[in-house]
């Protein structure tokens, strides 16, 4: 039962434009799929409007001050105390993994014990930035190095923990 960061940016610090990724990697969503799959998410809504639906096999909550907004098949809560206690009283040993965008990654970054981070090698448009983080808080634990011929870039899996 941990709390983790994932999330995909590129060397210039950029995580989408136009809500939208702006690459595509189908090895980093695969790995996606692999780490939060049969887990909890928690993203804010319009990240998930960006993936217009729940994703499947996996608990959805999203984060939105709308305290009228509903959502079939995700559960709505309205700040980030809401979403850990609903978290750490459900008493399961999933994860919960915080999926985005940047409000949220910024809001729940000092609750997490680990970071999953792809890293794309190479300068992005965009309009939604990661945030900035004490990178003296984690240690690298684990880092894969792979290339994307679509993208023409080499990029990065890298798993950190909290020091």
């Amino acid at each position: 039962m941990s709390i983790n960061l994932i999330c995909a940016l590129s060397k210039n610090n950029i995580i989408g434009i136009n809500n939208k990724l702006p690459w595509n990697i189908s090895e980093d969503l695969k790995r996606f799929k692999d780490l939060t799959s049969e887990n909890w998410i928690v993203m804010g809504r319009k990240t998930f409007d960006s993936i217009g639906r729940p994703l499947p096999n996996r608990r959805n909550v999203i984060l939105s001050e709308n305290l009228d907004l509903k959502i079939s098949g995700a559960e709505v809560l309205h700040s980030p105390q809401e979403v850990l206690n609903l978290y750490y009283a459900d008493g399961d040993e999933k994860d919960l993994f915080v999926i985005g965008g940047t409000f949220i990654y910024k809001i729940f970054i000092k609750h997490c014990d680990y970071l999953n981070i792809t890293y794309v090698d190479k300068e992005y448009e965009g309009d939604a930035y990661f945030p900035k983080i004490n990178w003296n808080e984690w240690s690298l634990e684990n880092e894969v190095k792979s290339y994307d011929e679509g993208e023409k870039a080499d990029f990065y899996f890298r798993d950190f923990k909290r020091i």
